[in-house]
């Protein structure tokens, strides 16, 4: 299997091919942030092979998610979750966060550089301010107000962008149907370009190939300090769903360039 990179200091270069790594030998400690709507069984594969390998992992639910549905969604809470999910791990740890979870991950990043070894975001490329925001929160109210407030929608929808196994992880931690406007409110504060100028680590941000969140992936990408981008060839916005091993892939040369440095 191979994944399209482009070179960091050519982000509008053709992607060269770059063969799968081996496994690390160490064991660095990885904590997963998930999505908005979903929760922390949509890392169920990622967890299961990360701990067969020998890594210390955590995946952490954000406040209005899997077992804290009912919480109030709100930025400090969201990264105090991702704080709790760190210091669990020993304090220093290989950040990944997809969509929600990767704007969350970014802004962690920036305030406490000191505990993350490499922070990886995955679909979150994209703005999250102006018009098209206010599209989808738009869209997200007009949702909540069908009859079962979109579960029947969300679930076709999960059923149709993913395999099998993706709609059983994804869905096995409940469908937080309450949170979309409190979720993308707090997000439209957050400052991910900034946050990524903040961050002197490496990033990878990680892209499915039809992603929509991927708009501004340039201008992210010459945010970092030392970046990498990654796109995923054949997957759409849940690239860590939809081609789980590709995503692997990524995470196990994450994990071997950290452990070699």
């Amino acid at each position: 299997m191979s994944i399209a990179a482009e070179r960091p200091d050519q982000p509008d270069a053709t992607p060269v091919v770059v063969p799968t790594p081996a496994p690390p030998p160490g064991p660095v400690p990885v904590l997963l942030v998930h999505g908005i709507r979903t929760s922390a069984s949509m890392w169920r594969h990622q967890q299961e092979w990360l701990a067969a390998a020998g890594h210390p992992v955590l995946a952490v639910d954000l406040p209005g998610h899997g077992a804290r549905i009912g919480e109030e969604f709100t930025v400090a809470g969201a990264l105090d979750a991702i704080d709790d999910g760190v210091d669990a791990l020993g304090g220093r740890v290989v950040l990944v966060g997809l969509s929600l979870g990767g704007y969350y991950a970014m802004a962690y990043a920036a305030g406490n550089p000191g505990k993350v070894i490499a922070l990886v975001a995955a679909g979150s490329a994209f703005v999250p301010t102006g018009p098209g925001l206010a599209g989808y929160r738009l869209l997200a109210r007009l949702i909540r107000r069908l009859p079962d407030r979109g579960l029947a929608l969300h679930t076709f929808l999960v059923r149709r962008m993913l395999p099998a196994a993706g709609v059983a992880d994804v869905l096995a931690g409940g469908v937080a149907l309450d949170v979309m406007d409190a979720g993308l409110r707090a997000t439209s504060t957050l400052t991910p370009l900034a946050d990524l100028r903040a961050f002197p680590g490496p990033v990878w941000l990680v892209n499915g190939a039809w992603d929509h969140f991927r708009l501004h992936q340039n201008r992210f990408l010459t945010a970092t300090t030392n970046g990498t981008l990654v796109t995923v060839p054949g997957a759409g916005h849940l690239v860590s769903l939809a081609r789980p091993h590709a995503f692997d892939t990524v995470l196990r040369r994450v994990l071997a360039q950290v452990t070699s440095h």
